[in-house]
């Protein structure tokens, strides 16, 4: 299987671009999905993260408080880490296991995380959604319902984009409108395919 990892700050397109590609019948394997699924009630990860950061951290349904967890993480670097060694090789695992069972021509793996991670995902290619800061932000702060200093936070312990940029194969730029988005997408839909064959 011809594998593309996807990668981008937050807030950049990442669902956006994975949607378009889907929409050309291509397979995502998305970690945020993934993680998501992993933390949900009678999951190891989540007795894990209870048994790190104490029951405090669940909803009263006995959901994990993902809002409350990110501002934890966010504040204390080594909380962060703590939490990434939980998931990170779980996540892993599950990407190369749902990716290595993809039934189209190629398959996009989104992992946010991709210019911070040591971990080998062997894939073939990697494209960067690449986006102006000032409006990442302002997305951030929409969808999220932050503010500039706590977006601007979030956005400083991702990776630079120079480091994002340096890993790259391809870079997409989000800068613009989603038809300038899905025209870039089909370029690289193209290219991915000729190089699976």
């Amino acid at each position: 299987m011809f594998k593309v990892g996807l990668t981008g700050g937050i807030a950049s397109g990442k669902s956006t671009v994975c949607q378009l590609f889907s929409e050309l019948g291509i397979s995502i394997v998305d970690a945020d999905i993934i993680a998501r699924e992993l933390v949900m009630p009678g999951q190891a990860a989540l007795s894990e993260i209870i048994n790190t950061f104490g029951r405090s951290i669940l909803l009263l349904d006995g959901s994990l408080n993902r809002t409350l967890l990110r501002k934890i993480i966010f504040s204390d670097p080594e909380k962060k880490q703590l939490l990434e060694s939980i998931l990170h090789p779980r996540i892993h695992h599950q990407l190369k296991l749902k990716s290595d069972a993809a039934s189209s021509t190629y398959c996009i793996l989104a992992i946010p995380l991709l210019a911070e991670t040591t971990m080998n995902y062997e894939l073939n290619r990697i494209l960067v959604i690449d986006i102006d800061e000032q409006k990442q932000v302002h997305r951030l702060c929409d969808r999220d319902g932050l503010t500039k200093a706590e977006a601007d936070n979030i956005i400083k312990q991702q990776a630079q984009p120079s480091r994002r940029k340096s890993i790259a194969d391809d870079i997409l730029i989000n800068n613009e409108s989603l038809l300038e988005l899905k025209i870039q997408v089909a370029q690289l839909d193209k290219v991915y395919r000729g190089l699976a064959l």
